[in-house]
């Protein structure tokens, strides 16, 4: 690279836009110039960012786009599993074979719940992947785009624990909730005593500290109380102690739906919670990208209960997609 005398005025302006960087040896017919290898090699990490950023973007949108094929599949709320098989007139009653007794060890029931005006439709590959890795309980809860109260949605969150435990015999069960989804669960969790349940939490995008995107939709009551400083995020602020759920957060370094990003990163001082950053992908894809569900079924597959209180992070894990 050819640098002339011409230059030499702009290169302060570089240094105080660089702070910090270390000074070098002169170039040929120039005096030493504190960072300016690094300024060389700016345009590189850029264009490297703007390929990361160009990425994500046309993944979102095939995500998105594809949703929108499968929204209309995911509007009516799945099936319950049932006991029996239908009669007719001529038949004598024809009883299901038992469900099997579950051994001791296996894992509890996974309860998927979807972000804001979505449906269970976006949890189609993850459901694929969770039981092709022996999850086998799956169900899906839908909540009304009409919904205008976390806390009641946490409330209809926690009926429909109960009907599941009952059915299943299960004690506790999982949860993955994507953005929306993931904070309706935690109020379930701290507020309405659904540690008692739950025995992992995985949040996939949540703005658990609120999120200042987008100000127009601010007509959605809901969206306001995603909004930092809301009534319901203080009442998540406040002590939990004893609290028996294990919290695991994923973070999207490339999350335009959280703002700030470091917001959908879980701190509180009684709850026992990993965070993992996830480099590489947007909002769209924390719940249907192959690496993040490798994550959440490890998430899920760790039985030690760590004592409440506990807390490893922002930096407790990583997991780069791109």
């Amino acid at each position: 690279m050819k640098v002339t005398t011409a230059a030499l005025p702009l290169l302060p302006l570089f240094q105080r836009l660089l702070p910090g960087l270390p000074g070098l040896p002169g170039l040929p017919g120039l005096p030493a110039l504190p960072g300016l290898t690094e300024l060389a090699g700016l345009p590189g990490r850029l264009t490297g960012l703007s390929l990361t950023l160009l990425k994500a973007s046309a993944l979102e949108a095939a995500i998105l786009a594809g949703h929108v094929l499968l929204y209309p599949s995911g509007i009516i709320q799945e099936r319950r599993p049932v006991s029996a098989l239908p009669l007719t007139d001529s038949q004598e009653p024809q009883i299901s074979p038992p469900t099997p007794r579950l051994p001791a060890r296996t894992s509890p029931p996974v309860v998927l719940l979807h972000g804001f005006i979505d449906n269970r439709s976006v949890f189609l590959l993850l459901r694929r992947s969770l039981a092709q890795h022996g999850r086998h309980q799956i169900e899906s809860l839908n909540y009304s785009p009409l919904t205008c109260d976390i806390r009641t949605a946490a409330e209809l969150l926690g009926r429909h624990v109960e009907e599941i435990c009952e059915r299943t015999g299960s004690d506790r069960v999982d949860i993955v909730g994507h953005s929306l989804g993931g904070l309706i669960a935690r109020y379930y969790v701290q507020r309405l005593a659904g540690d008692l349940r739950v025995r992992t939490l995985v949040t996939l995008g949540t703005p658990h500290t609120g999120t200042r995107v987008i100000p127009l939709a601010n007509a959605h009551p809901i969206v306001r109380q995603m909004r930092p400083g809301s009534a319901v995020l203080e009442e998540l602020t406040r002590p939990s102690p004893g609290c028996r759920t294990q919290f695991v957060s994923f973070w999207s370094d490339l999350d335009r739906v959280m703002d700030p990003l470091e917001t959908a990163c879980l701190d509180h001082p009684d709850l026992t919670v990993q965070n993992v950053r996830v480099s590489g992908i947007g909002h769209l894809a924390l719940p249907v990208h192959p690496a993040v569900a490798t994550g959440i079924r490890q998430a899920l597959d760790t039985v030690e209960e760590p004592e409440a209180g506990t807390e490893t992070g922002k930096g407790a894990g990583g997991l780069t997609v791109a």
